[in-house]
């Protein structure tokens, strides 16, 4: 960024800051979007490196458009395709191109399924003849063109399937795929949650094999959920849910031989979680992750397509749990670069082909947070890290000896990169808690700014007519631990004044609240709280990201223990202040959050006077299993942990305000945990508040949903606090 463009919009957020008017942030304009940011939708990187495309939608009369644009200008170039041409297809909300760039998948009518599987209607675009082929009648999921761009496999009703896209036939892959049963090709709910992932199929780089992952959920307990609807009746919403210590679904590895639909099995021995498939370079070599159901066994391994043979790359074990990432190149000659806090820090290494460690390619006591690719022509690693501090990120690249590392974008604040396709250029997005998201062109091996592209001073400049205020970033000292911390005090503070405090926090484990890095929603609601006299503090306790393995891992088999005593032990030391009115301080958060609140209100009585719980976990016997157990163990083996800081076993400590909200519709934290809750306080005889909310599920949005809860909150805060 030209120092004249950053000096601007650091005057105008100074403004915002320090000269804002008279106006308050109100509820409806925060969730009606009225402080959204602008952004890059849907940005690819073509495989020449000197161009791209964006997704540019049009929502208000629903069309859509596929632009290519010039990296090195940053002028569009051409419109690849339009829905404005394209015959019954009026709007797409997402694409994919072919390996060789002819041909588009388009997504239309997509609907979500759980978090991040969705139901939708594709259609192959091919772009030399602008020919459009639908896919299937049928609404489908996680189709993927096969890497010479004739086939699509997909998956529907459990099943896989190959549509022939020249010829229009379409062929049944697997036969026995039965919903609450037998998946194939897609995963379960607990692996869509957990592991991040929902296609379980692969094609390998020839397109002559796929490899699938099939999930029989036989012996799975079912959940089931009142859908209220409008109707007369409620439906039931039955499906797999694995609770901590039972059974999960059985999970084997297939290979599909295109020509011969012949399918083989594949014999991974004692592997219980199979979290990662990524095919070679070699077409008949396929890499293999699994893992032991307590998580601390990690095998990477290769499997020979051809006879079936599995054989051990690298493994990594761990007195508490290994983390699984998408950080794995395989380079030409099938060499990998590999991430791994095995040192106490996650840091990138380089394996020969075999598995043997040629080096560690980053190391110090900082995270390696993103890695973005090599570029095997300059040997360059390129990653994002926390070398500038645990609350910042900044962009780096460095060869694959751990030598002439070059630091790329790294002012102070938020720095995430997304390279062209050759690693000639990257867009920059930079942001920090004064500055909203700006987008430059760089250079990628040196960094080096090309152009500006897109800022957000229109939001800073809407924001100068609001009361607003800065986060102030420090550290406390809690239980022998610097914790990261941010406060935020109102514009017209005077130290003389008793202040209520609000404390905010999310606390799970490897996760981050304080961070130098633009507003979301909460820090709105929070500035709107603030300009009516309240002091917003945030802390990241024992067992959140970014400080080490040896901080983020100390809360193993105690989940909230540790993560309570600090917030506990925080909202005393902030007592002490002589702007903290003592009798006065609140806590709220969502999901482990929820349950963080709960516990520092129960445990906490003599600290917190008022607490928020939004979809809380109460106790951890009724979530997840590969959650869970990676912190916790299984119930049998550490019925202790489980129970002792669970806040239904204690509901006699509640002492004072309390609101407890959940989604009826929640197919993640189960609104039984809510329920268990109440009906521990109803017992004890504790009076409290709380509000259920129809058929809304764990992000309890949607409508003037998000409106009526923020409200709801602040009426308890302003009334309780």
């Amino acid at each position: 960024m030209r120092k004249t463009h950053l000096f601007t919009l650091m005057l105008i957020a100074f403004n915002v800051f320090t000269w804002a008017q008279e106006k308050q942030i109100e509820i409806t304009e925060i969730y009606q979007g009225a402080f959204r940011t602008e952004g890059m939708d849907a940005l690819r990187s073509m495989n020449n490196g000197t161009q791209y495309t964006v997704l540019n939608m049009n929502r208000l009369n629903q069309s859509s458009t596929i632009d290519k644009y010039d990296y090195k200008t940053l002028k569009k170039v051409s419109t690849i395709v339009s829905s404005a041409d394209l015959y019954d297809i009026p709007y797409f909300s997402a694409y994919s191109f072919s390996a060789d760039e002819k041909k588009i998948l388009l997504s239309t009518e997509v609907e979500a399924i759980f978090r991040r599987s969705t139901l939708g209607i594709f259609y192959v675009y091919d772009i030399g003849t602008k020919n459009v082929v639908r896919i299937s009648d049928a609404k489908i999921q996680e189709p993927m063109l096969s890497p010479n761009g004739k086939q699509v496999a997909y998956v529907k009703d459990n099943n896989i399937y190959l549509f022939n896209i020249s010829t229009g036939e379409t062929k049944q892959v697997t036969v026995d795929g039965v919903k609450n049963k037998i998946i194939n090709g897609v995963t379960d709910w607990v692996y869509e949650e957990e592991f991040s992932f929902v296609r379980a199929f692969e094609w390998n780089a020839d397109g002559s094999k796929i490899a699938f992952l099939r999930f029989d959920e036989t012996n799975v307990p079912e959940f089931s959920m009142d859908v209220y609807g409008t109707g007369l009746y409620q439906q039931p919403h039955v499906f797999k849910y694995p609770k901590a210590g039972e059974n999960n679904s059985l999970v084997t590895l297939h290979l599909l031989d295109v020509a011969s639909s012949k399918i083989s099995d594949i014999d991974l021995g004692d592997a219980y979680y199979v979290p990662r498939l990524k095919w070679k370079n070699h077409k008949d070599r396929l890499s293999v992750q699994t893992l032991n159901r307590h998580q601390n066994h990690l095998k990477l391994q290769t499997v020979n397509a051809k006879t079936g043979e599995v054989s051990i790359l690298l493994e990594e074990r761990d007195d508490a749990y290994v983390d699984i990432t998408d950080n794995l190149t395989f380079l030409e000659d099938d060499s990998f670069i590999w991430s791994s806090e095995s040192n106490g820090w996650n840091h990138i290494y380089l394996y020969n082909q075999d598995g043997k460690l040629m080096n560690q390619i980053t190391e110090g006591d900082w995270e390696v947070t993103n890695y973005y690719g090599y570029d095997q022509n300059e040997d360059k690693i390129y990653y994002q890290s926390t070398e500038n501090g645990s609350i910042n990120r900044g962009v780096y690249n460095i060869g694959s000896g751990g030598d002439d590392k070059k630091a790329l974008a790294v002012t102070e604040g938020a720095n995430n990169a997304s390279f062209s396709a050759d690693f000639t250029y990257f867009i920059n997005t930079f942001s920090n808690a004064e500055i909203p998201p700006v987008f430059t062109l760089h250079q990628a091996i040196n960094g080096k700014k090309i152009k500006d592209i897109k800022d957000n001073q229109q939001l800073l400049q809407r924001l100068e007519g609001y009361v607003t205020s800065p986060k102030e970033f420090s550290t406390i000292s809690i239980n022998g631990n610097d914790l990261n911390m941010y406060m935020i005090k109102p514009k017209d503070f005077d130290p003389s004044k008793k202040y209520p405090l609000l404390m905010y926090q999310y606390s799970g484990p490897g996760s981050q609240n304080v961070s130098n890095s633009w507003m979301g929603a909460n820090d709105y609601w929070h500035q709107m709280l603030v300009s009516e006299g309240y002091i917003v503090a945030c802390v990241d306790g024992r067992g959140t990201g970014f400080k080490g393995s040896d901080f983020k891992k100390v809360t193993y088999m105690n989940l909230v223990k540790y993560e309570t005593e600090d917030q506990i032990a925080a909202a005393k030391k902030l007592s002490e202040l002589d702007y903290i009115d003592e009798e006065r301080t609140g806590i709220w958060g969502w999901s482990f959050g929820g349950h963080m609140a709960t516990n520092c209100l129960l445990i906490g009585n003599d600290v917190f006077e008022t607490a928020i719980a939004v979809a809380p976990v109460t106790s951890w016997r009724f979530y997840d299993t590969i959650y869970t157990e990676r912190f916790m163990r299984t119930p049998a083996e550490n019925p202790s942990g489980y129970d002792d800081n669970s806040p239904f076993n204690y509901p006699e400590l509640l002492e004072g305000n309390f609101l407890l909200i959940h989604g009826s519709g929640d197919d993640n934290v189960h609104v039984q945990n809510s329920m268990r809750m109440i009906e521990a306080l109803i017992q004890a005889n504790k009076q409290f508040d709380w509000g259920i909310y129809p058929d809304k599920n764990h992000g309890i949005y949607g409508g003037n949903t998000r409106i009526h809860l923020f409200t709801k909150m602040t009426n308890f805060i302003k009334e309780k606090l």
